[in-house]
């Protein structure tokens, strides 16, 4: 795979405009000539989150992220460079045309192309043991049972992993794949962890397969059910995490339901795979399930790329009422609107189709109502009110779960409407709220803490260490083609105090390359190409406000870099004079030296301010 052009991303950057781009995923709101909404890539109340459409770059003030339209593109959807350049190029209709071989890049495609290819091939094989093979006819009895036929299986690529795993293993060496794999596509374990040569067993054994895949319908990962009741494990198992799949970070049946959730203004998130598979052959297509895992601040905020409602469709027992109560703590901290269905005890959304039809489920889904209505409702139905230890109790859990809550007039109306109902004070119950809340924020810390210790430290990402009036003077170089080409003009006499000053070779690459200021794809194309510590430098100091007169400022800043250069240089020809036993010849040239750099410390302003 080759490298692309930097013409070519600088063509991709034009064509893309990072407000309607990052609008596309995000609340942009207009903030003076910026836009602005809180950061996709850490928590936050206050944004801080800024994308300015002048310079055609984003950053947050709050963890200091930023970039181009391909850096948003790349740390959003979590793709490599490259990925997130084709992506914009598609979306702007520009065609691709690669130079210049990467072996390691290369290599590292091969691989997930590789493991793509696993699952692909795989899903087929499971289907069509599903469709064709004896041992599957029980597994094609329950889909029939279950009112699904040939059509739904294939619409899904629903597959059967065989009961006898040598099966797969036999087929997968066939195909000339080898046993790591399918070791890394979680298809497969080693017997021993210790002991390589004891062999593979298959994960998925005797199960019903359902295909995952990523938010563009590659196949990334499965979900295998469980149709013996004496079989191991429980009824689901997924695939655990690979290169292709983190599963906070997926939903099942996203890549089918992204485009029907914003024309819906809502998404139908029920708890499996079968209910989700139910709603959308009944044309209720914005429906989504996680994958056996609690609801994680990633979940939340790839809804929010959709929709800014969730509408909870979970089991009315015990197991499905905790459920809810953890996906509301995490959707309702990333500001999403949450509803519930109210759901028969006993009944999914599989078997209420089945039994009542689309349309009735969907009046039901229709009448979805608040969260917290749902909540109270089955709350105060379930303990006895006329106790006053019990009604305390209950404001408390209440509280715990209405400091989840981020906006703070929604906040302030539960708190007014649930002291109205339990007859307390909202005063009383407001304090209880601010003490979840501390408590909350001190379990978050300590859980970060953990976290931190359990995973290994991420290698550092730092920016280039660059002097203040070299930033300065990078900043008028890309900011100003007057400020450029002065300095470019100067760039002779600056090739030394640029060699030993930090960030001079950034400058230095900076007037050798000279990137067009009056074209901000051209600028973010430049930076694009630079070494990391490089980009996040020049970031940095492009967060700055351009001065009203560039190449005056450069001017001021360029004798700023002389002078420091010179003074040090003096110092240390000083230091030399002070060595005891001195040749006399010595002294008089370095005495010499210093009478000649004082001069031209007293000629600066003149040499480089007109």
């Amino acid at each position: 795979m080759g490298r692309i052009p930097e013409e070519t991303i600088e063509q991709v950057l034009a064509a893309t405009d990072i407000v309607d781009l990052v609008g596309s995923y995000l609340p942009l709101k207009r903030a003076g000539s910026a836009f602005k909404c809180n950061c996709p890539f850490h928590n936050e109340k206050t944004p801080s989150f800024v994308v300015n459409p002048v310079r055609q770059s984003y950053h947050c003030f709050g963890c200091g992220e930023g970039g181009s339209a391909i850096g948003f593109v790349m740390q959003y959807e979590n793709l490599p460079f490259p990925d997130a350049v084709k992506k914009l190029a598609t979306r702007a209709g520009i065609p691709i045309l690669e130079e210049a071989y990467d072996p390691e890049a290369d290599q590292r495609r091969k691989k997930l192309s590789r493991l793509k290819e696993v699952h692909n091939r795989t899903a087929e094989f499971l289907h069509q043991q599903l469709m064709t093979s004896p041992d599957a006819q029980h597994a094609r009895d329950y889909l029939k049972s279950r009112g699904y036929g040939r059509g739904m299986a294939e619409r899904w690529k629903v597959g059967w992993m065989p009961e006898n795993t040598n099966t797969f293993l036999d087929w997968a060496r066939e195909q000339q794949f080898t046993g790591a794999e399918l070791i890394n596509s979680d298809l497969a374990g080693r017997k021993d962890e210790n002991n390589p040569r004891a062999g593979i067993y298959v994960r998925f054994r005797g199960r019903l397969m359902f295909p995952i895949h990523n938010d563009y319908g590659d196949i990334i990962a499965f979900s295998g059910r469980n149709l013996r009741e004496d079989a191991p494990g429980g009824k689901y198992i997924n695939s655990r995490e690979t290169q292709l799949f983190k599963k906070s970070k997926t939903f099942f049946a996203l890549d089918k339901a992204r485009r029907s959730m914003p024309k819906e203004k809502f998404a139908l998130i029920c708890e499996g795979q079968i209910d989700v598979i139910a709603c959308h052959e009944s044309g209720i297509t914005n429906t989504i399930a996680g994958l056996g895992t609690a609801f994680t601040p990633e979940h939340a905020r790839i809804l929010k790329r959709y929709t800014k409602d969730a509408v909870l469709c979970f089991d009315a027992d015990a197991a499905g009422i905790k459920a809810a109560d953890k996906a509301f703590r995490i959707l309702a901290a990333e500001d999403l609107n949450v509803r519930m269905v109210s759901m028969p005890e006993g009944e999914d959304p599989d078997s209420l189709i089945k039994q009542f039809g689309a349309d009735a489920f969907r009046e039901r889904v229709q009448g979805a109502r608040d969260y917290f209505e749902v909540k109270l409702k089955h709350e105060m139905a379930s303990r006895d009110l006329t106790s006053v230890r019990e009604r305390a109790s209950l404001a408390n859990d209440l509280a715990d779960l209405v400091a989840c809550v981020s906006d703070k007039l929604t906040k302030d109306a539960l708190i007014n409407q649930i002291a109205t109902q339990l007859g307390l004070g909202a005063e009383e119950l407001r304090g209880g709220v601010v003490q979840a809340e501390r408590q909350q924020s001190k379990e978050a810390f300590f859980q970060q803490r953990r976290e931190a210790k359990d995973e290994e430290p991420p290698p550092p990402n730092l920016a280039a260490e660059i002097s203040t009036p070299v930033a300065h003077l990078c900043h008028y170089a890309l900011c100003s083609q007057e400020a450029q080409n002065w300095l470019g003009e100067q760039l002779e006499s600056l090739i030394e105090p640029l060699a030993s000053t930090a960030g001079g070779s950034i400058l230095r690459n900076i007037l050798s390359r000279r990137p067009d200021p009056s074209k901000p794809a051209a600028i973010q194309a430049y930076i694009t190409s630079l070494a990391q510590q490089d980009q996040l430098a020049l970031r940095k100091v492009l967060t700055h406000s351009a001065p009203g007169d560039p190449v005056r400022a450069a001017e001021e800043a360029t004798a700023m870099l002389v002078n420091t250069h010179f003074q040090q240089k003096e110092a240390a020809l000083r230091a030399q004079l002070r060595q005891p036993n001195l040749p006399p010849d010595d002294m008089i040239a370095l005495m010499n030296e210093i009478k000649d750099l004082q001069s031209i410390l007293q000629n600066l302003q003149q040499r480089f301010i007109r």
